[in-house]
């Protein structure tokens, strides 16, 4: 089906009770995977609605990525499978590896299509937060950062430790392979963006993106990061999402923003919603047709969509929670936010289908 953000709807609310993390489909787009306060994580099948909780971290969980390439269950297909209850021709997806780091700095495996799944591998990989966790575009090598200001490589088949890169001077709060998989980005909170050769394990350049940074002097605190990152499929922009303007970092008093580079060149654009919100952004990426899309929250939640040649955004959906992460449905046609109030939002950004005729 074709994208019409102008169309984007709620399909689905999911609930879990707890304040929810962070967010991501899986491979195959059939199962949510949703971190929560309460330290699990919440499996959901859109197909089913069943909701699995996966218990084994002792502390709350941001990063979480996948190994395994999934038959896809196409967006479109969740809403009328589920409306009906049944699974029709749909297969159960091929099994995938689920790897989350929480805040202790444990990466745990896990077997992501079981029926209650177990971490069969644990990882101790960071002194503090784990924030991201990344994986190659061949699906062999982890990528993970944190608060220890370090960047880690792992074999995703076996969790041996393969590199450290070292070079921030402050947390490091995202990773995202490029993907031609030779290279790798790693962002801090003061906005720094090293650029690693994977052949060489040293960088290459740095990218600016210091304007999601600021020192508030009243509160003796740093406050900034980049929330999200991402590349566009061909590898020629580079997308990150944050907050900007900070006029009181106890209580995040600050305006979203996103910064899009071009890769080859380096040079930032600023995006800007267009509506006065005051929050975070935390989640970005870019759809089929070149379109970004970004949420967050304060108060409440945004999603926002820009055209990459304008600065103001030119769609924007009202959520009607904190947005604490975002993910895109592999086959791009869906996104999901993960809410401050317990719920896992599922959009559409299709047109809804015409009502079927009573007989």
């Amino acid at each position: 089906m074709a994208i019409e953000i102008a169309k984007t709807r709620l399909l689905m609310d999911l609930k879990h009770g707890r304040p929810l993390v962070g967010c991501r489909f899986d491979p195959s787009g059939r199962y949510l995977f949703a971190s929560s306060e309460d330290d699990t994580i919440v499996r959901f099948d859109l197909l089913t609605r069943e909701k699995v909780a996966l218990v084994g971290h002792s502390s709350w969980v941001r990063g979480m990525a996948f190994v395994s390439k999934p038959t896809l269950v196409p967006a479109a297909s969740i809403p009328a499978l589920a409306v009906h209850g049944g699974l029709g021709a749909v297969r159960m997806p091929e099994p995938f590896t689920l790897l989350s780091g929480d805040y202790h700095g444990n990466l745990l495996w896990w077997h992501g299509t079981e029926a209650a799944p177990k971490p069969f591998r644990t990882v101790a990989a960071h002194a503090g937060w784990i924030r991201a966790v990344a994986v190659s575009p061949d699906r062999s090598t982890v990528a993970t950062c944190g608060n220890d200001q370090l960047v880690k490589l792992w074999s995703a088949a076996d969790g041996r430790p393969l590199a450290t890169l070292e070079g921030h001077t402050s947390h490091v709060y995202n990773v995202a392979f490029h993907p031609s998989g030779t290279r790798l980005v790693s962002a801090d909170l003061k906005g720094n963006i090293k650029d690693w050769d994977l052949s060489s394990g040293k960088p290459v350049r740095e990218l600016d993106a210091k304007v999601f940074h600021k020192y508030d002097s009243g509160f003796w605190a740093d406050i900034g990061g980049i929330r999200g990152i991402a590349f566009n499929s061909a590898g020629t922009q580079l997308a990150c999402i944050g907050i900007t303007n900070v006029s009181n970092a106890f209580a995040g008093v600050g305006n979203p923003l996103v910064v899009l580079f071009d890769w080859a060149e380096g040079k930032p654009k600023l995006l800007k919603p267009k509506d006065a919100f005051q929050g975070t952004g935390w989640g970005v990426n870019f759809l089929t047709d070149g379109t970004i899309v970004g949420a967050g929250g304060g108060g409440q939640g945004r999603i926002w969509f820009w055209n990459p040649a304008d600065a103001a955004n030119t769609h924007t959906v009202t959520v009607p929670t904190n947005a604490r992460d975002m993910t895109l449905h592999p086959d791009g046609t869906a996104l999901a936010i993960a809410g401050a109030n317990g719920t896992c939002l599922v959009y559409s950004m299709t047109q809804a289908p015409a009502a079927t005729p009573k007989k």
